[in-house]
């Protein structure tokens, strides 16, 4: 039995097995208490928000945001535990095949299981802060956005954004990509002012229309939020935010130039983090420079265990990565790829434990320790070779205070998707040029592009998408839109993947769309329970010969 803390023991005692849970075990919150969390949240922090947006930002990262702290649903910590779920489902995320590992459904696939939590939990979140941009935008029915007033124009850009925001969080999993699939079912859409009878029969838009909203909701956004300034709040959208979500509109969509316009866009005052500050453990502050926009995470708010540092990051205190083990860690195939010169490949300790990452830094009251071998009674395990250690604790390395920030969107992935849509869209050298600035004078000072064709590039680029973005929820949805296979393994070769992880998946696979939760189809007539439930869940060591051009 791995060691726990008192703590642990309270909460984690007949939940080990919870994480794969039916659906129909649980009560969900659903849409039912979206008013009650708006008041809520303007209650926590009204000097920050007006009433009628507030709920929007801080349901983004509550925890317990979709079955209610009854359930004690440790994976249901708002949209950093979908972006774990989703990198759980990708090649690059290892993690141990474990009863404390809260994403194992995703590890393995069985999250396409129409009654599972993560099932339900990756449906119900998005459409759950679709309902409060709704609450917000029916305000505005029937209003004349050239005449009303400022308070108006910019608080249903928000709304706008964010919704827009949300549907792109679903429409690349419940379909194939929409080059390919334009009029193929995607999910459904809901507008202010749907009535009830309309909600229990409404069904699936095709992704042509679900992307055509996505586009339409961000074009107005982002004129209604002309002039807006947030006022250093980066938790919430303004103009380069929402030209930065339209950037990723238009990169699922193939829509090149456009994506590359929307990025430069959103970059404009952006820089990178620099050599210097990817030197040490990151990524939990939204103060730092190249955060366009973030969930913030405060103390008073923050529920410890249901957290994302309590999942991903390797320095806390009270979680399950240190306290249970299930460290996250880079896969060995990707790991290996990385330049010895690129400063990312301290990102993660090597096959020895170690990384010049934590030089010089030591665990809250253990001064001068090595970090990955120290063991802390009830407190810490050793690190297994490979864990993370990108994502800091904003309140310090072994701090029990989980309250970290999350990243949604940062300049370095802007930069990503500019290379891209220049590349894809005619201007290779221009693309090359963007791609090369970056990683040369921001992670490896040696790094030279040798891919020779736009559809090299691209993969290239992919690559260092994979690299930079590792773990913030980007894995699968580059898989799905670029149509690449999901590899994990090479021939008899599992690296360091469990046993029950270690398989690939075809592109076409349609075991890789997500399922529709059974209770979506058992209240909404228009979609049957037998949508997305095509494929066979995948098998150890299936698919062995899959090669997705970036690890082998």
């Amino acid at each position: 039995m791995k060691r726990m803390t008192k703590y642990f023991a309270i909460f984690l005692s007949g939940l080990l097995l919870a994480s794969c849970a039916a659906m129909d075990e649980m009560v969900p919150q659903g849409s039912t208490t979206t008013s009650e969390q708006v008041q809520e949240a303007t209650g926590v922090i009204p000097e920050r928000s007006e009433a009628d947006v507030a709920g929007i930002y801080t349901y983004a990262g509550q925890g317990f945001a979709v079955f209610g702290s009854s359930q004690n649903a440790h994976n249901d910590f708002g949209y950093p535990a979908v972006c774990i779920a989703q990198d759980s489902n990708g090649p690059d995320m290892v993690c141990a095949n474990s009863n404390y590992n809260w994403f194992s459904p995703s590890y393995d696939y069985s999250d396409r299981q129409s009654n599972y939590i993560l099932c339900y939990l990756r449906y119900s979140y998005f459409y759950n802060q679709i309902r409060l941009c709704n609450e917000v935008l029916s305000g505005y029915i029937g209003t004349d956005y050239a005449t009303a007033s400022q308070t108006a124009r910019h608080s249903a850009g928000q709304a706008l954004a964010v919704r827009a925001f949300d549907y792109l969080g679903m429409a690349p999993y419940y379909q194939f990509r929409y080059v390919d699939s334009k009029n193929l079912p995607c999910v459904p859409i809901v507008l202010e002012g749907m009535t009830q009878e309309q909600y229990a029969a409404n069904p699936r838009a095709s992704v042509e229309t679900v992307y055509g909203r996505i586009i339409t909701d961000l074009t107005q956004a982002i004129d209604l939020l002309e002039g807006y300034n947030r006022s250093g709040d980066k938790s919430r959208v303004d103009q380069q935010v929402a030209y930065g979500i339209r950037a990723r509109a238009y990169l699922s969509m193939g829509m090149y130039a456009e994506a590359a316009a929307d990025a430069e866009a959103a970059l404009e005052g952006y820089t990178p983090y620099s050599l210097a500050e990817v030197s040490v453990p990151a990524f939990c502050n939204m103060a730092d420079h190249n955060w366009l926009w973030g969930i913030l995470q405060e103390s008073d708010q923050v529920q410890m265990l249901v957290s994302w540092p309590s999942h991903l990051c390797s320095f806390s205190a009270t979680s399950y990565t240190a306290g249970t083990g299930v460290y996250k860690r880079i896969s060995s195939a990707l790991y290996d790829v990385i330049p010895s010169t690129d400063v990312r490949k301290g990102w993660w300790t090597d096959a020895r434990n170690q990384t010049p990452l934590l030089d010089g830094l030591s665990w809250a009251g253990y001064p001068g320790r090595d970090i990955p071998t120290l063991t802390i009674p009830n407190t810490k395990v050793a690190f297994s070779p490979y864990s993370v250690v990108k994502f800091g604790m904003k309140h310090g390395i072994g701090s029990t205070d989980n309250a970290s920030d999350w990243c949604l969107m940062r300049a370095e992935e802007m930069i990503l998707i500019r290379a891209e849509g220049l590349v894809m869209s005619g201007r290779e050298a221009e693309g090359r040029q963007v791609l090369e600035d970056f990683v040369r004078n921001y992670r490896d000072p040696e790094y030279t592009c040798t891919a020779s064709t736009p559809e090299q590039l691209q993969t290239e680029i992919w690559k260092q998408r994979r690299i930079e973005l590792w773990g913030e929820g980007f894995s699968m949805y580059d898989i799905m839109r670029l149509n690449k296979p999901m590899v994990r393994i090479h021939g008899s070769s599992t690296y360091n993947w469990p046993d029950a992880y270690a398989f690939n998946i075809e592109p076409n696979d349609p075991y890789l769309l997500l399922r529709f939760p059974l209770r979506e189809t058992n209240s909404n007539t228009a979609i049957p329970a037998t949508e997305n439930t095509g494929g066979t869940a995948p098998q150890p060591r299936q698919n062995s010969d899959l090669r997705d051009g970036v690890t082998e």
